[in-house]
């Protein structure tokens, strides 16, 4: 009997977490015969589910399992181990494709910015993510992927957003560790490092005071991409031609030049 090949993705409500639930889905039983759509919305879960399904054609899909569950910190890991331990009891399975997408961010200056929230977005960008993957790596056997949602931020600090390009840079650092520890395993590890996508992003990091990304390029073409160079076992994935100059001219920039021209010249609102 083969053994049930499982894929999990966080944060599948809204944006680049949506797009990687329907593009897995959109590749058939090849790789996944469930996918895990995690996030706390489940309403959102639902439909989502109900959409890849009425759009399947008579193809088969993998079963889609909406977990509506808060994974922010360390409880909200071991809400999923939880689930992958009830998973064990089950039978036998492995997890075939980890996609740590949940995270937010916050715009504004730290000092004018809410400390819960920035110590919510540490819970939620870093605590969560690295409970999840240690959670799920005894699953995880050769030819099994992790994708990391890193972004642009990672590579400098950012005035004006500092704990959210903190976070990812710590996400980054993270993946290519993992990368050199599981390269021997056969597990391939990829960071994707997008520039602005146009997502929900904006409105959570501003509260509100700015509704969409500016300049956002396309959430599926971005996560197509990354989905392209996870099966090719490439550590990073950066779209554009402008973020992948971005990302290399910031080898040039010193930290403290980084940090201090973009809260100088980078404002970002917030309510």
């Amino acid at each position: 009997m083969d053994m049930k090949k499982i894929s999990i993705v966080t944060g599948a409500s809204s944006g680049m977490g949506e797009c990687f639930a329907r593009q897995l889905a959109a590749e058939g039983k090849t790789i996944s015969d469930e996918i895990w759509i995690v996030a706390r919305r489940g309403d959102r879960l639902e439909k989502l589910k109900a959409e890849i399904e009425q759009g399947a054609a008579g193809k088969e899909l993998p079963v889609i399992v909406p977990l509506p569950l808060d994974i922010a910190g360390k409880a909200g890991a071991l809400r999923l181990k939880e689930k992958l331990d009830e998973e064990k009891d089950r039978g036998a399975f492995c997890v075939s494709v980890l996609v740590n997408n949940a995270g937010f961010g916050s715009y504004g200056e730290f000092a004018a910015t809410d400390p819960e929230r920035e110590m919510d977005m540490v819970d939620l960008d870093c605590t969560s993510l690295t409970g999840i993957t240690g959670y799920a790596l005894p699953y995880m056997g050769r030819g099994a992927r992790i994708i990391n949602v890193a972004s642009l931020a990672s590579f400098l600090p950012l005035g004006n957003f500092a704990v959210y390009g903190a976070c990812k840079a710590y996400v980054l650092s993270l993946t290519v560790a993992l990368r050199a520890e599981l390269k021997d395993r056969g597990i391939k590890v990829t960071a994707l490092c997008p520039g602005p996508v146009s997502t929900e992003f904006a409105n959570v990091a501003s509260k509100g005071a700015r509704k969409e990304v500016r300049h956002g390029l396309s959430a599926e073409k971005t996560v197509a991409h990354c989905l392209k160079k996870s099966r090719q076992g490439k550590l990073y994935a950066i779209m554009a031609f402008k973020w992948k100059f971005k990302a290399a001219a910031s080898r040039f920039v010193g930290r403290y030049a980084g940090a201090w021209f973009t809260y100088r010249y980078c404002k970002r609102p917030s309510n």
